[in-house]
């Protein structure tokens, strides 16, 4: 993705991410982490700090947060705005880049957590890799909040032509491979899901959908392109028809809605 178009995708998604989170899976995890202390998070994915600036206001606990990411640009960002100017006083909070290689978990964890978390990031990984996640959690007795999976689900309004192609084509996309291999795509909550059963620990779910209407039809025209992109590299054979689909979605921008199914997920080990 290009850096300047990763950086407008970013900026323009994290308002309509907050807004459809699960606050009340914040709330529960504030009562699972220490409250005599400190507590340490590692925020697998970190990018920009969204999830950061979601989750910390939301925990009363003193907060040291580790921002784990290979882009050290975005980690830069991250850490230069996370205080903001509606934290100015609050010293509760601390966060500090952790420049590394998510395929090294846990390796790549600076110590031992009491949160990991993520947001945005279980549909690209592997199962392999999300099974290390589930390992780690148990042995380690860590609980584990991840927002905003992808769970294949969508709806666009007012339909068009090549809608049905479109949406074939990116659910086979995201289960295509990323930078880790194989992605869990849509099934990523289900099977994290279903791995954190077998170990004992206990879940929680929630929707979390992306609901866009005209007001955000400059997140919309991002998302319209970027399905163009990926439903033309799914199906080339396709192409005209993928094309015009694009040029009717973009002429609807004043009036169109879209669905994006999302999935929250809490782990909680060790209950008593």
């Amino acid at each position: 993705m290009p850096e300047r178009f990763a950086a407008q995708w970013l900026t323009l998604r994290e308002p309509v991410d907050h807004t459809a989170r699960a606050d009340d899976l914040s709330l529960t995890l504030a009562g699972l982490l220490p409250g005599d202390r400190r507590v340490h998070v590692a925020d697998l994915g970190a990018g920009a700090g969204s999830n950061l600036r979601y989750l910390a206001p939301r925990l009363p606990q003193p907060q040291q947060w580790a921002l784990i990411d290979h882009d050290t640009d975005l980690l830069d960002r991250a850490v230069a705005t996370a205080p903001g100017d509606r934290w100015a006083s609050d010293t509760r909070i601390h966060a500090y880049a952790h420049p590394a290689d998510l395929n090294d978990f846990p390796d790549c964890l600076p110590g031992t957590p009491d949160l990991l978390t993520a947001s945005a990031l279980l549909d690209l990984v592997t199962g392999e890799w999300m099974q290390r996640v589930v390992d780690t959690c148990a042995r380690r007795c860590i609980p584990a909040l991840f927002a905003l999976s992808v769970d294949g689900r969508m709806s666009l309004a007012p339909a068009v032509t090549g809608d049905e192609l479109i949406e074939t084509a990116i659910l086979a996309h995201q289960r295509g491979t990323k930078d880790m291999g194989p992605a869990l795509g849509p099934d990523a909550t289900d099977v994290a899901a279903r791995m954190f059963v077998e170990r004992g620990i206990t879940v929680e779910r929630r929707w979390s959908d992306w609901q866009l209407g005209p007001e955000e039809a400059s997140l919309q025209k991002l998302l319209i392109e970027g399905w163009h992109e990926a439903a033309r590299a799914q199906r080339p054979d396709a192409a005209e028809t993928i094309d015009t689909w694009l040029n009717d979605r973009l002429r609807l921008l004043d009036q169109s809605r879209i669905l994006v199914g999302h999935q929250d997920l809490l782990a909680i080990p060790c209950r008593d």
